[in-house]
């Protein structure tokens, strides 16, 4: 007999999207990975960055093996529900968000490559000006 399971939209699961609390999608399934983070083999950064929204491109791209696949079964919750219409407009906001995290990052963090290259430039000149 097939088991009925719950449909959450994508707005409930991007309402979990924090190391406490902790849901992704992946095919269309949803997933509550609270419990895993800490023992993921990729670290628990990994999967924070994905919650609250379709993970399944990471989740692939990522090659994982099928014991790996067989392990997700024991946190699964329920189905997306598809039907509604909100979905994509939330997954396209939650693109722009993720977009804007990284932005704010990369503007964040340019300054130590910047130093590391100068003080390499500095360094390889005083070092050519003394042969």
């Amino acid at each position: 007999m097939p088991s009925i399971s719950a449909l959450y939209s994508i707005q409930e699961v991007s309402q979990h999207s924090s190391n406490d609390d902790c849901w992704i999608i992946i095919d269309g399934k949803v997933y509550d990975l609270t419990s895993y983070l800490d023992e993921h083999p990729g670290g628990d950064d990994v999967i924070v960055a994905a919650t609250g929204r379709d993970a399944t491109d990471d989740f692939e791209d990522a090659g994982h093996s099928k014991d790996a696949r067989e392990l997700m079964e024991k946190f699964y919750i329920g189905m997306l529900d598809t039907s509604s219409s909100d979905s994509l407009k939330l997954e396209t906001s939650q693109v722009d968000g993720y977009a804007a995290r990284v932005q704010a990052s990369t503007k964040q963090y340019w300054k130590a490559p910047v130093a590391v290259l100068g003080i390499s430039v500095v360094l390889g000149c005083l070092y050519l000006r003394k042969k």
